[in-house]
């Protein structure tokens, strides 16, 4: 889980903005928290859409690109779309990796659907 996001450099929402996400995502033997540094590449508010890359971290994804994209399905739904692209450590076990990162983005999308309700019951 993540238990921590903190600023490390730039501001949010502009690509150079990097922030150090820890917690205990990968669960190790000794016990020790997880960290990612992330860094936004990419932020498309018109496409509704942001480019991260994984600059570094205990856990064996540095230098993998996550994107994701907002794409109107019609109906008033919305699909997630979201697509990475990694290169993890000898011994990292693909499943955890993918729970993982599944986590942090139903996460995101869960902030999203919450936000997205407010501004509809401010209506």
């Amino acid at each position: 889980m993540v238990e921590k996001c903190t600023k490390l450099a730039g501001e949010e929402g502009v690509p150079g903005y990097t922030r150090l996400i820890s917690g205990l995502m990968f669960p190790s033997d000794d016990g020790d928290r997880s960290w990612l540094k992330e860094r936004l590449i990419l932020m498309d508010s018109p496409s509704y859409s942001y480019v991260y890359k994984m600059e570094s971290s205990n856990v064996g994804l540095d230098g993998s690109m996550n994107t994701l994209r907002l794409v109107d399905y019609g109906e008033g739904s919305t699909l997630v779309e979201w697509e990475f692209q990694i290169d993890p450590m000898e011994g990292a076990d693909e499943e955890t990796v993918v729970d993982y990162l599944g986590f942090v983005y139903r996460s995101c999308i869960n902030r999203i659907e919450r936000a997205i309700e407010q501004a509809t019951n401010k209506e």
